[in-house]
């Protein structure tokens, strides 16, 4: 069959990517067709195509995109458990983005990154709650054990994975501390439950204002998506047995090893999450839990159409979003 698919033939801009019709083979062993219906942006796809993630794109004409919701349409050999008809999430991570990206309108993807997706759950919030929801709890819970009255301070919060540890931080009891570049997103920030919005740009401005709403005590917890030259400052903020969670390098400059011991530096991808049945089920469990009382909501900033990924991409590296940007798919 034929599909719609986003795709790039050179490192770049947003303006690189293009859409065309491509040939889409039928499923293989462990393998589904799945009808696109909305796809959720991360910040990793722009640095992909940009050229500054931790893998290159295979050129030309890679694919993008790790996340997305919609319809099961059709099984290949050796899949058990779904069927045509299933409404679904994909979480494609760890599968390589030039040959298995789900910006399109249908893809093939493998019968393990399919997550079900309740019946009262609609394909946009399906495609944005998995990755930023799984990533701060796997963060935060799994590794960080985080205990009613922990302070986190969240950098990046404006993020959709910044959003989902904000809320999950406030479920929990801890005392989340968003820290933002901006004052325009200061409000929008407290709406969504942080208990103290600090904006700085990073360096002493950042640790005397962290060291203030903590009391001079610092946070148990630092969740860090940016590392860089400023993650030897961020380290300062983690108080006696905390320990600082880099889950990005949104700076791609070196990050230098914090020398201030003792102190716990856990690099965390959300591929451990995933690779650990055990730990992904407790993860589902918990959003599934909190999406059902309302204390976990993903933030929708903003909705593009699939024709307009170009646009999406750019309002993406505008950095004026909070939450999450989706794309829908028309059909």
């Amino acid at each position: 069959m034929e599909s719609k698919a986003v795709l790039f033939d050179e490192i770049g801009g947003p303006e690189v990517l293009r859409l065309e019709k491509v040939a889409l083979a039928d499923p293989g062993a462990g393998e589904v067709l799945v009808r696109i219906d909305a796809i959720g942006l991360n910040r990793a796809e722009a640095l992909f195509r940009s050229g500054g993630y931790w893998y290159d794109a295979t050129l030309p004409g890679s694919r993008l995109g790790a996340e997305a919701a919609g319809e099961v349409v059709a099984l290949g050999p050796e899949v058990d458990g779904f069927a045509p008809g299933d409404a679904v999430s994909v979480l494609a991570t760890g599968t390589g983005m030039s040959h298995a990206g789900v910006y399109g309108d249908h893809v093939v993807v493998p019968a393990t990154t399919l997550l079900r997706r309740p019946a009262d759950m609609d394909a946009v919030t399906g495609a944005a709650v998995w990755l930023s929801y799984l990533t701060a709890y796997g963060a935060l819970v799994e590794v960080g054990r985080i205990a009613p009255g922990d302070h986190v301070v969240i950098t990046a919060a404006s993020s959709s994975v910044g959003v989902a540890a904000i809320q999950i931080v406030t479920a929990l009891g801890g005392v989340p501390v968003a820290v933002t570049r901006t004052e325009a997103k200061a409000d929008r920030l407290r709406a969504v439950g942080a208990a103290h919005v600090v904006v700085a740009d990073g360096g002493p401005e950042l640790v005397a204002k962290v060291r203030e709403v903590t009391g001079d005590a610092g946070a148990r917890i630092v969740f860090d998506p940016v590392a860089g030259p400023g993650l030897a400052d961020l380290a300062t903020l983690v108080a006696r047995g905390g320990v600082l969670i880099v889950y990005g390098w949104l700076d791609p400059r070196p990050a230098p090893l914090p020398m201030n011991w003792p102190l716990n530096v856990w690099g965390y991808a959300l591929s451990a999450l995933v690779a650990d049945p055990e730990a992904l089920r407790r993860g589902q469990d918990f959003v599934h839990a909190g999406l059902r009382a309302g204390t976990l909501a993903p933030l929708i900033d903003r909705t593009f159409d699939l024709e307009e990924i170009v646009d999406a991409h750019r309002h993406m590296e505008a950095n004026g979003q909070v939450g999450k940007i989706v794309v829908t798919v028309r059909h």
